[in-house]
This record gives C-alpha cells, sequence and structure tokens, in this order.
C-alpha cells in the first residue's frame, strides 16, 4: 500500500469519527483499514429467553449489560449487543418510538456543540449515508409528543458495541438496527434503565 493511500485512508477515517454524533468520548483515532475490530462475539445478536416483566412488543435496553432486548411472548427476546452513551449522557426511563427513519441525516445538538467544539462545523448538518454516525436506520424516542432527543441507532463504528462511549445515543451494528427497524413499528414502548 503507498503512503499516498494510507494517507488517504487516515484522512477518510478522522473524517467519519469527526462527523460522529454519538460518537466516542475519548475522541481517539480508530482503525480505518478494511480490517477493522468487530464486536466481541457476545454481543452477537440472538434469541434468548427473557423474564423482565415487560410486555411482548416492549424494547427494553440494560445500559449496565449493553444489551437490548425486542420482548417476543412466551418468554422470549431477541436480544442485541448495544453501545451506550458515557455516564450521565444516556437518556433512562419510559419513551416510545416517535418516529423512525431510513438512513437518516444527523444534526449535532447544542449541548453536543457546547462540550465538543469541534462539532460546531457539523451545525448545519450532516446528510444520511454509510458514513453518517447514525448508521443505516433510527428509531427516535418520544415522551408523548416531545422529541427527546434520543435515538436508537445504527452505527459506522461496530467495534465500540459493548462500550458506553457516546453523546447518550443507544446504538447497534448497521445488520441489528436494520432487523430492529423493521420489526418495530411506530409506537413501540421503550424502557431504558
Amino acid at each position: 500500500m503507498s503512503d499516498i493511500e494510507i494517507s488517504r485512508r487516515l484522512v477518510l477515517g478522522g473524517l467519519a469519527l469527526a462527523l460522529a454524533g454519538c460518537t466516542q468520548a475519548t475522541g481517539a483515532i480508530s482503525p480505518v483499514f478494511s480490517e477493522r475490530p468487530q464486536p466481541d462475539p457476545r454481543f452477537q445478536r440472538q434469541r434468548v429467553q427473557y423474564d423482565g416483566g415487560e410486555s411482548p412488543g416492549t424494547i427494553v435496553v440494560n445500559i449496565a449489560d449493553r444489551f437490548l432486548y425486542a420482548v417476543e411472548g412466551d418468554g422470549w427476546a431477541t436480544r442485541y449487543g448495544v453501545a451506550v452513551g458515557e455516564e450521565g449522557l444516556t437518556f433512562i426511563g419510559r419513551a416510545t418510538v416517535g418516529r423512525k427513519e431510513i438512513w437518516p441525516s444527523w444534526r449535532p445538538t447544542a449541548s453536543m456543540m457546547e462540550r465538543k467544539p469541534r462539532l460546531l462545523q457539523y451545525a448545519n448538518g450532516v446528510p444520511g449515508g454509510p458514513n453518517n454516525p447514525l448508521g443505516a436506520r433510527a428509531l427516535y424516542l418520544y415522551q408523548g409528543k416531545f422529541d427527546t432527543a434520543f435515538r436508537i441507532h445504527g452505527t459506522n463504528e461496530p467495534w465500540l458495541i459493548g462500550t458506553a462511549v457516546s453523546n447518550g445515543c443507544i446504538r447497534l451494528t448497521n445488520d441489528n438496527i436494520v432487523d430492529l427497524y423493521d420489526r418495530t413499528p411506530l409506537g413501540t414502548p421503550v424502557l431504558v434503565s
């Protein structure tokens, strides 16, 4: 690989990280080569027994364990590994899925730009697509008619699944958010604890 190609990949990788809205808090540069680390296998999607007490059709996010459960009937759920927000930034409580988007656009919130001034350059937003930090799909969390500004969304940094690094959103791999998106109707109840 030529020095020019290596430099090009590093620049493109750095740009992708700079665009990340629910990006890692450390600001460290992640690998940009084709052999990127993958999530720990324990965070792969799987059907598991569920006895958490929530009704079928509910999404339950366990922040401490880094898992999201799509509750099914008969004591089962589909479990997904997730990345969560840094301590103090993640939404905690009940909400509903009030909006759904395919390849959503992204705009940093005022508080994100205040915490991370480098995000000011994206104040006008970033269009949806493979380099967008929200990934392939997004489920927008609402309380009543109020958009909480928190999302369950994909990521262009799948190696961070299982960590607490974002500005508060819940991230899944793009494959997993597509699966969850397809099975989640508007109005689905969500519990994040």
